[in-house]
């Protein structure tokens, strides 16, 4: 019980895995023309993104912005499970949280399913509370797609990209051992897999990452509020 709520606060429930089918329309989606790429180069290894701009151009927009201003680096992959997904993009090399700009609206509704290797926003129970947490589909994971706009649970979760290179290191990452540490009752791989930087490919590294570098002010984006985990 106490990992089902883990779930749903630490943005992807587990619990939305029974409660929630994936329409028809999504299943068969039509993957939209090649879009930009973000190099994020790991302790593990580099794994290469393409984004879709023309499905989901706000969650685009809004990863493009984080990795533009040096967000990513230093973060880590908080969160991995065999066979589902390997999760990151807040916690720094301790699993503190960093500030970050604003949730965004959810972009769900795209008609992207969350096939193994696509990039989703992770959120909290709010379908507007993403920010710069996403996650990464280590299986065809259709009953994370978007059902209808009755609840954050239907609402589903809103995928803008999908790995075209170093899928072998996602895996290599949910391959290793996990245990609780920090606010996270489980699931932390060790040792930490260390994002050590994330850019657009071939554009500079960014100038200054200072303001992107401090703590989260809220209590509650550093750890679970009593809820689960999520995703």
């Amino acid at each position: 019980m106490s990992r089902l709520l883990l779930a749903l606060l630490l943005f992807l429930p587990l619990g939305l895995a029974a409660q929630t089918a994936a329409p028809a329309s999504t299943a068969g989606a039509t993957p939209p023309a090649p879009g930009p790429k973000v190099l994020l180069h790991t302790s593990v290894g580099d794994v290469t993104v393409e984004l879709y701009p023309d499905k989901a151009p706000k969650s685009v927009a809004n990863f493009l912005q984080y990795v533009k201003d040096g967000f990513y680096d230093g973060t880590v992959f908080h969160r991995a499970i065999a066979g589902y997904l390997v999760q990151g993009g807040l916690y720094t090399r301790n699993l503190q949280p960093k500030r970050t700009h604003p949730g965004i609206a959810s972009e769900a509704d795209n008609g992207l399913s969350n096939l193994r290797g696509t990039v989703a926003v992770a959120r909290g129970a709010d379908p507007g509370s993403g920010t710069a947490q996403f996650f990464i589909n280590l299986v065809d994971n259709r009953r994370l797609d978007y059902a209808g706009n009755q609840s954050g649970l239907t609402w589903g979760y809103a995928v803008f990209g999908r790995v075209v290179e170093g899928m072998d290191v996602v895996d290599k990452i949910a391959a290793l051992p996990t245990r609780g540490q920090g606010p996270f009752a489980a699931d932390v791989p060790q040792p930490l897999p260390v994002i050590e930087s994330a850019r657009v490919v071939g554009a500079q590294a960014p100038a200054s990452a200072a303001s992107a570098q401090a703590p989260a002010k809220a209590a509650s984006a550093a750890k679970p509020a009593g809820k689960p985990r999520g995703r």
